[in-house]
């Protein structure tokens, strides 16, 4: 049983995570589902859901209800996280909790509507919000509150998001859809050219985790991959190499670069010189990207640093807003059915 209702969400394009005060992270799963074409039933939600990716039959369909960190199907979105919500409270049917959700820094006043009407519709009690760079700072331990200047790049699913932070405000942000999922594409468009191959979402996933790189490994590594043939339409098995993969994931990872050199350009005098002095630290799953803070360091000439545990930094961070509302209680928003947002 839970001591609190209160749950942030890091409502990702990839995963949902969930932390509930007093408990921490207690679930994370993918953000998709399984349902039926016909009858619209929902039959599968979250990693069973992802096993049958590209893999359904013709009246099933795997689905991911969010795109490039934003609300993509408002229904389906609405029944993935009244299934969570049900899912971390067990038997406790009455269970409303009270929800802060983290949400991309370049969200338009519609798309923060369309995150809150669909955690209420799917059971909250009340929600608020909170930007993914604020949370992702506090996640990796950084004194957001202080007249100090730091900056975070969190690379999540769908978004990367780009901030720089002083006195828990983001002075300037930028936020692009050259994430994750961007990764996954551009290796898919890199074996389809490469090979004549056609991969799937899983494989490409697969391929960027295991062999993926910002830059080439001291020691090459390989991997078979399986797809249809482009030419013959037939299945074929390739051995594609760790070079290869870095190579697909070039032109991405300078996209993130450019878009660091342009917040940084940007930055007053100095909070540029704190953050010369403390660094960037980088946080989300595509932090993990092989040797990623290393050749960002060498690109901009700052020292950047993964934040620990990165895939759930967001989450954690929005837990320990939780936690501490008296002290951070100003970077949330409030949200009312009336459809107005206020700093509370």
């Amino acid at each position: 049983m839970f001591p609190s209702n209160a749950v942030g969400i890091d409502l990702g394009t990839s995963s949902v995570i969930i932390y509930v005060k007093g408990k921490g992270v207690v679930l994370n799963e993918p953000s998709v589902v399984a349902l039926d074409r016909v009858s619209g039933r929902i039959l599968e939600v979250g990693e069973e859901a992802r096993k049958m990716l590209g893999r359904t039959p013709g009246n099933i369909v795997a689905v991911r209800p969010l795109r490039d960190g934003v609300i993509n199907d408002y229904d389906i979105t609405e029944k993935m996280l009244r299934f969570f919500l049900k899912k971390i409270a067990g038997r406790r049917f009455f269970f409303k909790p009270r929800v802060v959700v983290c949400v991309p820094s370049g969200v338009t006043e519609l798309e923060r509507r369309s995150v809150v009407e669909a955690t209420l519709d799917a059971g909250a009690q009340s929600t608020r919000l909170i930007e993914e760079p604020i949370a992702a700072a506090v996640g990796a331990g950084i004194d957001i509150l202080k007249p100090y200047g730091s900056m975070v790049v969190d690379i999540g699913g769908g978004t990367t998001d780009i901030a720089v932070i002083s006195m828990g405000k983001a002075v300037l942000s930028s936020s692009s859809v050259i994430a994750g999922d961007a990764f996954d594409d551009y290796i898919i468009k890199y074996m389809k050219k490469r090979h004549n191959l056609l991969i799937g979402e899983r494989t490409a996933e697969a391929l960027k985790i295991h062999l993926g790189g910002a830059t080439q490994r001291p020691e090459e590594l390989f991997m078979e991959v399986s797809g249809r043939n482009v030419i013959s339409g037939m299945p074929k098995t390739v051995n594609v190499s760790s070079d290869e993969v870095a190579e697909a994931l070039e032109e991405p990872v300078n996209e993130i670069m450019t878009q660091i050199h342009d917040v940084l350009e940007r930055t007053p005098p100095e909070l540029a010189a704190d953050i010369f002095e403390n660094g960037i630290v980088l946080t989300g799953g595509g932090a993990l990207l092989y040797n990623l803070d290393a050749f960002a360091s060498y690109q901009i000439k700052i020292p950047c640093k993964v934040a620990k545990e990165p895939i759930t930094c967001v989450a954690r961070g929005t837990g320990i807003v939780l936690e501490n509302m008296d002290r951070y209680g100003d970077v949330i928003f409030d949200y009312k059915r009336s459809g107005n947002y206020m700093n509370v």
